[in-house]
């Protein structure tokens, strides 16, 4: 009897444990669900907060930025001063980003030290090159080697540049004339500005003039990298920089400005022309009387707003 009794428990523990199995698989899977469900759901979340930090980012990378060196020597401090207020007193069209610095070689005298420190903790606008000064003699070589380095923030948008223009502390150029000149133009591999020689319309002939020319920012990481800026340095620099483009066969997006760049009319020479108003840059200005004709000529000082404050006819 006992032995026929144990059959039926034995069919009944099989079958508890069996119930048992099933109803974990059971609880498995509605953990599983939602499991899945919450991870959906961070993923989501996660997602959406990143939103306007990617928005950002994107209307960023829209804009484009245009960085402005213009080299100059330390001790022109009323040219630095002058040159602020024309660029800061020109409004930059919407969905453009303008800045303007000043380069030079490391300081010499006790007074720049604390003249240049002054400037620097006003306007931030200065970068300080380790070299000496020179104008023929790799100062623009080691300016454009030393960017990358500078400009090698992980945040913000990349490149932190599309173009970079070298321009001389004597050229005046409209902001607004050079962004809608660039905004169509490649932004790779990009050499751009007034031709030489001047009576040449051809990109390709020889170079740049150094009155102010514009490379794009992977040309700029390749001077960084390259041997020939390093080895070929002394020369025009404006030309030595066409020999870099040249043997590297760099720069084959070319684009001459000519003749919405060009010399000061006066005196009148191959690579000057009459102000006009379809102007970039105007070139050789060596004096007041031509910095206030110019700035004349393109009305630069009539947004001035009225004021019982002053007077001016």
């Amino acid at each position: 009897m006992a032995a026929k009794s144990s059959k039926p428990n034995r069919s009944r523990f099989m079958l508890s444990c069996f119930i048992f199995i099933f109803f974990l698989c059971v609880l498995a899977s509605i953990n599983e669900v939602r499991f899945n469900g919450i991870l959906k759901f961070r993923r989501c979340v996660l997602s959406n907060e990143s939103l306007p930090a990617h928005s950002s980012t994107s209307n960023e990378d829209d804009n484009l930025r245009i960085l402005i060196s213009v080299l100059t020597l330390p001790d022109q401090y009323l040219r630095r001063h002058f040159l602020r207020l024309v660029y800061g007193t020109q409004t930059v069209t919407e969905g453009a980003k303008v800045d303007v610095k000043f380069v030079f070689c490391n300081l010499t005298k006790e007074d720049q030290k604390t003249l240049v420190a002054l400037e620097i903790m006003r306007y931030n606008d200065i970068i300080i090159l380790n070299c000496t000064e020179n104008m023929n003699k790799g100062k623009t070589s080691t300016f454009f080697r030393s960017l990358p380095e500078i400009f090698n923030e992980t945040e913000g948008p990349y490149p932190p540049y599309h173009y970079v223009m070298k321009a001389d502390d004597d050229t005046y150029v409209r902001l607004n004339s050079l962004v809608r000149s660039l905004r169509p133009l490649p932004r790779e591999d990009l050499y751009y500005g007034f031709v030489i020689p001047c009576g040449s319309m051809d990109p390709f002939k020889h170079y740049m003039s150094g009155m102010g020319f514009v490379v794009s920012w992977d040309i700029v990481e390749w001077i960084h990298g390259s041997d020939i800026p390093r080895k070929h340095v002394e020369g025009p620099e404006d030309k030595v920089f066409g020999d870099w483009m040249r043997w590297a066969r760099r720069g084959n997006n070319r684009y001459n400005a000519k003749w919405s760049m060009y010399n000061y009319p006066d005196p009148p020479s191959v690579c000057s022309h009459e102000l006009w108003n379809d102007t970039i840059a105007v070139h050789l200005l060596k004096n007041q009387e031509k910095w206030v004709r110019t700035l004349t000529y393109f009305n630069h000082t009539d947004s001035l707003k009225p004021s019982k404050m002053y007077h001016i006819p």
